[in-house]
């Protein structure tokens, strides 16, 4: 398995954390020894519990996007807006 780690030099230490989780965080002397503090880190929380990939749903706007295309009563509402529109545009 395959994370993805910062590494960051602070004040003659090195800190390395696990991206995405803040709270996953060592600190160690060396870079190295700050990397391999964070493997047993991670090694323990999988030993304790399950990872998963989840697959969410969007909510956002782009979800929206064709999902009233064949409905009759927007159809109407466009249609209405449309000749408002056009009728602003020639006075």
């Amino acid at each position: 398995m395959t994370f993805p780690v910062v590494v960051e030099a602070c004040n003659g230490q090195f800190t390395a954390s696990l991206v995405g989780v803040p709270n996953v965080r060592v600190v160690g002397p060396t870079r190295s020894q700050a990397i391999d503090a964070l493997k047993v880190v991670i090694e323990h929380r999988i030993a304790l519990g399950e990872l998963l990939s989840l697959e969410i749903e969007t909510t956002g706007v782009s979800s929206l996007a064709g999902k009233y295309e064949t409905d009759p009563t927007l159809r109407m509402i466009c249609e209405e807006a449309y000749q408002l529109r056009d009728v602003e545009r020639d006075t």
